[in-house]
């Protein structure tokens, strides 16, 4: 790791941008590449694939009869008549640990665990080059660990054409047929793993496509954007770049204080954080379309900045991102399960967001705080808070106004009914729940679909640009939220409350309060 010399003043913003970036662990080999994507939306929505039946799943083929192409560096290829695809993951966010040729044109991928456990595997993101596009691959990833997956109700991987990039502007899209998710081996001391499969055609001979999940959105973009930012003279007037504390790989987890220079003291805040889970990317785009929205010239941006003040951490895990884990940071654990005890030495960016809270709390009014997360099991967008029951009847109701609101502002997007507000004991560790124990009455989860929205008429995948317009719509859910005129916030409220009396009215009976309700019959 870097010494303290080397890592420069964390308050000083002329040696942030100026930090070699990323920093990896010693042991992890890097490729020297830059791997960059250009930003595009599909003129038309991208639809659901039509899911396979559970019992259509494809003959499984071991590998143990196939020959390793990749285990972590790619087999050299035997000449020019050799049709077998050169994989790589050996760059930023990226992830593939093994793929095996099994048949001319099929592979089974395994996914490398995030690094220091043995599990959660989820995020893939990998290249391949050599490509023939008038043959039809298969590809199989053999080792995911979550028994249920959008892929299972119409999700179709991505796909990156760096032919198609370069000569006619075209970024990710949604690609694949025949799409299925099931249930694979597991046999002795195994745990049983859960497969996807897919197949596609690539657009050109001899091109470098990539695979992934969800848009990435790495480290690397995070200081091309900060640094754009940063240099901006209009922008960085009213937004301040500096180092929250320095990851255990040394890499600078960043904190953004965004509010007019006017009458600060007296503002109350908005705390907003990113990425503590490293393989959930579309929170990043959401969180890069709040800040494009909140530094921009729009009347309710301005409005929003002269009102509060916000404290942004844009990525919390930045060396969980680096590396391309899907959960973990480079403690070997879930940084979202830490925030009630972690150590400043194993979970410094969990430990220095709830030590700036702790701060903030003690001089003024935390309105709201959000951690953007993204969900692969759940379509479109919702929220998790937290109702501990009580006797406070106005306080239960008011947890589920802002998301209410959020709902109406984007409801082709935004699922009220997919939201929950119980606080379950093993949630008693995230960021939302710790917030709200030291005094955050509004404190949410934001949850964002790896796949993509059934609402308003729509059954199609979120785009990028789908996932930065949530940005715009939480500044103006919280305009709403906060407005001095009470109509909209007790419309909502009134609405809530007749929501869950015509939900419990058997329960709740003549006369009832909602104290006598528990958090578990509400959440059913």
């Amino acid at each position: 790791l870097p010494s303290a010399r080397q890592r420069g003043a964390p308050g000083e913003p002329r040696a942030l941008f100026a930090l070699p970036a990323p920093r990896w662990p010693v042991e992890c080999e890097v490729i020297k590449e830059t791997i960059e994507h250009i930003e595009w939306v599909p003129p038309e929505p991208e639809p659901f694939c039509p899911p396979a039946a559970p019992e259509q799943v494809p003959a499984p083929r071991g590998q143990e009869q196939g020959a390793v192409v990749y285990h972590l560096s790619p087999a050299p290829l035997a000449g020019p008549q050799d049709t077998t695809l050169l994989f790589e993951s050996r760059f930023e966010s990226g992830n593939l640990q093994k793929a095996v040729k099994v048949g001319p044109f099929e592979y089974v991928l395994t996914l490398r665990p995030d690094l220091y456990t043995a599990k959660h595997t989820q995020w893939f993101y990998f290249r391949v080059q050599n490509t023939r596009r008038d043959h039809l691959y298969r590809f199989t990833i053999a080792n995911l660990a979550k028994p249920k997956s959008l892929y299972g109700e119409g999700m179709c991987p991505l796909l990156y054409s760096q032919r198609d990039a370069e000569s006619r502007g075209i970024g990710w899209r949604r690609a694949g047929a025949d799409v299925r998710y099931y249930r694979g081996g597991g046999s002795g001391e195994e745990p049983v793993a859960f497969r996807l499969s897919w197949t596609v055609r690539f657009p050109h001979d001899g091109d470098s496509c990539f695979f992934a999940p969800s848009y990435p959105y790495t480290y690397s973009d995070l200081q091309r954007y900060l640094r754009a930012l940063a240099g901006d003279p209009v922008r960085s007037r009213y937004c301040a770049v500096r180092a929250l504390c320095r990851s255990l790989a040394g890499n600078t987890v960043y904190l953004l204080t965004i509010t007019s220079p006017a009458g600060a003291a007296a503002k109350r805040v908005v705390v907003l954080s990113a990425r503590v889970h490293p393989g959930e990317s579309g929170g990043s785009w959401a969180m890069r379309g709040f800040l494009d929205f909140l530094l921009g010239t729009h009347a309710d941006a301005r409005l929003l900045r002269r009102l509060f003040v916000f404290k942004v951490v844009p990525m919390l895990n930045p060396d969980g991102v680096v590396v391309g884990n899907s959960r973990c940071s480079l403690a070997g654990r879930d940084p979202n399960r830490a925030y009630g005890t972690a150590h400043r030495g194993s979970f410094p960016g969990v430990w220095h967001l709830r030590a700036l809270v702790e701060r903030v709390l003690a001089e003024r009014e935390v309105v709201l705080y959000c951690d953007f997360h993204g969900h692969s099991r759940k379509n479109n967008v919702f929220m998790y808070g937290c109702d501990g029951g009580g006797a406070d009847t106005r306080l239960r109701l008011r947890q589920r106004v802002f998301p209410l609101m959020l709902s109406k502002n984007a409801p082709d997007k935004f699922s009220f009914p997919s939201c929950k507000f119980k606080v379950q004991k093993s949630k008693a560790g995230t960021g939302r729940v710790v917030m709200w124990r030291m005094g955050v009455s509004n404190s949410y989860t934001l949850e964002v679909a790896f796949g993509g929205s059934t609402l308003g008429g729509r059954s199609s995948h979120f785009t990028v640009k789908d996932l930065m317009a949530l940005g715009y719509h939480l500044g103006d859910t919280l305009l709403d939220f906060c407005d001095p005129d009470p109509a909209k916030f007790q419309q909502c409220l009134a609405e809530v409350d007749a929501l869950l009396r015509r939900r419990l009215g058997q329960e709740l009976g003549a006369g009832g309060s909602w104290s006598d309700i528990s958090p578990s019959e509400l959440e059913s």
